[in-house]
């Protein structure tokens, strides 16, 4: 693929809701451009995109891929995002990576929760926006209801472009507003001019629409509309291009992927209508001073490049994908690591289409393309002239929020496990991974059940590890309610010397995490040499409580009294004898189990507040206020008990359709109801027969 100067590129990110035909339009647009020599279909697994086993077997995109192709004399790097929102980390690492984002709605089911947050990561990161309205070929499609959806949702940005001519409920011809001509498209997709169709009131509307939406991007333009002036087709196409630059406009336009229509003028749109890198692909950044510093996108600025997405594989090694923001990226560079302060050895410089690669000199400012074997880079990094090294912003990737414990299926598979979790999230920082040395269990989180799921059937197929994912056992605890005055006496005689040791120890509650050890010993009952073993007994025995075997906490010991023996007693003794009083002491102090109870932040819209609430109850937890979010939507605080969150992740993306989101963090520690205690010192002895 040769070389294209930054104004001649177009870096745009496909996004939108799960279902709505992002894959399909790839596939369309690759076609139609002449990059491949088959339209791929989803069902048939044949398509550039979606080339990972995981996402042929489940015919949907689980990770961003790139498709770069000419159009013209303009390079399209096109980026397939997933729409499922277990896997927004791969959307938020595409978007970092464009400067426009092409928006796919359905013609059927309309503007959907994918749809509003792919237009919000658009503002929230200043990209240009468009609408494509696909599916026109199915049944119970309606564009101008969809249109009309997009302008209700989005406002007066929205803009049409392309519109369908609809009679009988099916699409007769695509009209241009901005050419103002009607095509229809034969059994190839090739565009054949008609006469346009008469539209009445509605055609005036919608190129009204166009025209109001050109004056408002410059002022002579804006003279011109109000002195009744017609504008030529240059005039709407540069008029839309700075809107669409500036964020004042989202054009939309419409077609039909399976059989070509319209795909030519949505290509034309992406190469006339969206920024180039050279007008939006320019970034403030960081240098080492900590002072801003604005990055032009140009090919003579010094090298500043970043890096946006991470594939570790076991088979190909590493491949990172790298966008230039300027200068030229050469195999003959020694770049600096702006996070490492190291430089980095360079492997094969790549172009990359879906799962096929070509090699390349360079890689220009404002292009992508990947790298091979760079040894210490990760996601986010950056790879700079090391004599103007810069940091950018980094990619705020969505945390993890539901956590599940795994079970190995073959023993003495942990270490593999552990490592081959650590390449996995080298490619996906939505994972986290922690081995819980308490309930001694290997945990991991991600975004939702089926990024766990594609997760497992990783871990199978790339690294030969076979497990299973269960719920995560909580970490309880154990405490006293009443103060008790205990004897602990160890005395064996067993031929020579014996052992000795005698202790009085007064055990009750007290704030605390740990066990808090006094003496108040006198006239040297115990010898002082012998507190510290048994102190160290004591530590020992509060590992485990006498009711389900979890740490003791809260509990203060005082050492009163007791006797031993000039002979026979040794630290070991004493040890034993505070054991002994331990053991024969919690049973009499009214032991109880304490929970985990967990601080949540949950963010839903207002309809579903009464819904989260209803849930929250359910689960044992206390409501603690409400106040209105920055993002339109309302917070609701509450404490609730750990053990009862394990599936609340799923039940905010179900009650929300996946608009909610929440953050929960552990805060202390309550008393367990009574009535739970059973089921808990039941399965606590479970696991303990497990060990």
């Amino acid at each position: 693929m040769r070389q294209y100067l930054a104004g001649r590129i177009r870096n745009i990110a496909l996004t939108g809701h799960s279902g709505s035909g992002k894959t399909s339009l790839t596939e369309a647009l690759l076609f139609k451009a002449g990059a491949t020599d088959r339209l791929g279909k989803v069902a048939d697994g044949n398509t550039v995109s979606d080339y990972d086993p995981e996402e042929i077997k489940r015919q949907v995109s689980v990770s961003t891929s790139i498709a770069p192709f000419a159009w013209g004399s303009t390079k399209i790097n096109l980026i397939d995002t997933p729409g499922l929102f277990d896997f927004a980390g791969e959307t938020v690492q595409g978007v970092r990576a464009a400067e426009s984002l092409l928006i796919c709605v359905s013609g059927k089911s309309g503007v959907d929760v994918g749809t509003e947050k792919a237009y919000k990561m658009a503002k929230d990161a200043s990209k240009a926006t468009m609408f494509f309205v696909s599916k026109l070929d199915a049944d119970h499609t309606d564009f101008y209801k969809v249109f009309e959806e997009l302008k209700a949702t989005f406002g007066p940005t929205v803009c049409p472009i392309v519109v369908p001519y609809v009679e009988d409920r099916e699409v007769k011809s695509y009209i241009n507003l901005i050419d103002m001509k009607a095509y229809t498209y034969d059994e190839k997709g090739e565009p054949h001019e008609v006469e346009m169709p008469d539209f009445g009131h509605r055609l005036d509307g919608l190129t009204a629409a166009v025209s109001e939406a050109v004056a408002e991007t410059d002022e002579a333009l804006f003279e011109k509309y109000f002195s009744g002036e017609q504008f030529t087709r240059d005039e709407i196409i540069r008029g839309v291009h700075t809107g669409v630059t500036n964020g004042s406009i989202s054009p939309v336009l419409c077609g039909c992927t399976t059989n070509l229509q319209a795909i030519d003028m949505l290509l034309d749109g992406i190469v006339d209508l969206l920024p180039s890198p050279w007008e939006k692909g320019g970034e403030v950044a960081v240098d080492a001073d900590g002072e801003p510093v604005e990055v032009v996108c140009t090919d003579e600025a010094p090298l500043a490049a970043y890096v946006f997405k991470t594939i570790a594989d076991p088979f190909i090694g590493k491949l990172s994908y790298i966008k230039v923001i300027s200068g030229k990226l050469s195999a003959d560079m020694t770049p600096i690591n702006s996070r490492t302060g190291q430089p980095e050895r360079l492997g094969k410089i790549i172009y990359v289409r879906g799962k096929k690669q070509e090699d390349t000199a360079y890689i220009t400012a404002g292009d992508i393309g990947a790298v091979t074997k760079l040894a210490a880079t990760e996601t986010g990094d950056a790879l700079c002239d090391p004599k103007k090294v810069l940091n950018f912003d980094p990619i705020n990737f969505p945390k993890p929020c539901l956590q599940m414990a795994i079970k190995t299926e073959a023993k003495g598979d942990e270490s593999k496990i552990a490592s081959g979790l650590q390449r996995l999230m080298e490619e996906d920082p939505t994972i986290a991974y922690e081995n819980n040395a308490e309930t001694h269990q290997q945990l991991v989180s991600g975004l939702g059940e089926q990024h766990l799921d594609v997760l497992v059937s990783k871990l199978k197929n790339k690294f030969g590890v076979s497990v299973s994912l269960e719920v995560p056992r909580v970490a309880y605890r154990e405490t006293i309610r009443k103060k008790v005055k205990v004897q602990g006496k160890h005395k064996k005689q067993s031929g020579g010397h014996g052992q000795f040791g005698d202790v009085w120890i007064e055990f009750e509650p007290t704030v605390g995490d740990g066990l808090v050890f006094e003496e108040k010993v006198f006239g040297g009952a115990v010898p002082k040499s012998f507190f510290p073993a048994v102190e160290k007994g004591l530590q020992d025995c509060v590992k485990h409580g006498v009711l389900a075997g979890y740490p003791v906490v809260g509990l203060k010991a005082t050492l009163v009294d007791g006797s031993y023996h000039p002979v026979d007693s040794s630290e070991m003794s004493f040890k034993m004898a505070a054991s002994i009083a331990y053991k024969n002491g919690m049973p009499e102090a009214s032991p109880i189990l304490l929970e985990p109870i967990g601080n949540l932040k949950v963010y839903v819209p207002d309809s579903n507040t009464g819904d989260i609430i209803g849930d929250l109850n359910k689960r044992r937890g206390r409501v603690l206020g409400m106040n209105p979010s920055a993002d339109g939507l309302q917070e609701i605080e509450a404490d609730v008990p750990m053990s009862e969150m394990s599936d609340f992740a799923t039940a905010i993306r179900s009650m929300t359709q996946g608009r909610g989101y929440f953050t929960f963090d552990f805060a202390r520690y309550e008393q367990l109801p009574s009535n739970l205690e059973a089921k808990v010192i039941e399965e606590a002895k479970k696991f303990a027969g497990e060990e």
